[in-house]
């Protein structure tokens, strides 16, 4: 099937690819309306205020249910300062929020409690899982069937988040960062990708880096908020997420357990 656009004839599939995902929107949105600043720190007190910025809440009793409805409250002024995986899980937590409150999506109590940060070790929980070494967002994704993982930049869309690698090393020796990518531009001649996250030294905010930095991307798109019912099926722990906390992976295990492809 072919569209006509001005004097231009594109093909739907061509269309569809150069259309924002839908929920992309709501992401750079929920950005928007995030703190800037408050610091940077990857220690206990930031991870404490990280619980501080998530909670549940009774809703307004509706007329055809006896039971309020919890719903989640997210606040990211109290997760300040604040590090890469919380911040990036933060928007997480504030889109499934919105879609809640739009009742584009009904969560039972258990499963919006399993989604708050209370502290969980890397692999164990919602928040384990985000916050793990390696491709954590990404295998969470996968194991839900919450969207899909790829690693192609000529793909990605604002609004996908997104685990960068510093250096070749998955897992226990990494040097990374969860962030969620903001585009690519060039500047005086370099290729420059722009991403949002808590950046070193200043905290919330967008940060554009060389292309040439970065040894690795693994992107993931939010496409099925529905999957998040599934959360009660996960295991406790995902043995693989956890034992990247004192070993390194491959690229070909990472892409088998995270269904990524280019």
């Amino acid at each position: 099937m072919l569209l006509l656009t001005g004097l231009f004839f594109i093909s739907l599939a061509q269309a569809q690819e150069t259309m924002p995902p839908p929920l992309n929107q709501l992401i750079l949105e929920t950005i928007k309306s995030m703190p800037a600043g408050g610091g940077y720190s990857a220690g206990a007190t930031a991870t404490q205020a990280l619980r501080h910025a998530a909670h549940l809440s009774q809703a307004a009793q509706s007329q055809d249910s006896q039971t309020p409805t919890p719903v989640l409250v997210v606040d990211a002024t109290h997760a300040e300062p604040s590090y890469c995986s919380g911040a990036t899980y933060l928007v997480f937590l504030k889109v499934i929020s919105a879609l809640q409150n739009s009742h584009r999506v009904t969560l039972p109590t258990a499963t919006l409690e399993a989604l708050l940060p209370m502290g969980q070790p890397d692999g164990t929980g919602i928040w384990g899982r985000w916050n793990a070494n390696g491709p954590g967002t990404a295998r969470l994704f996968y194991e839900l069937g919450f969207g899909r993982n790829f690693t192609s930049l000529s793909a990605a869309h604002p609004g996908d988040f997104l685990k960068i690698w510093w250096s070749d090393a998955i897992g226990a020796s990494e040097h990374g960062h969860s962030v969620i990518y903001m585009g690519t531009e060039t500047r005086d001649g370099i290729s420059c990708l722009s991403y949002w996250s808590s950046n070193v030294p200043g905290g919330f905010g967008v940060k554009t880096v060389p292309l040439s930095r970065i040894h690795r991307m693994l992107f993931s798109r939010m496409e099925n908020p529905g999957a998040l019912n599934r959360i009660g099926s996960l295991p406790h722990s995902d043995h693989y997420l956890y034992s990247l906390q004192t070993r390194n992976s491959t690229v070909a295990e990472m892409s088998q357990l995270c269904g990524s492809v280019r």
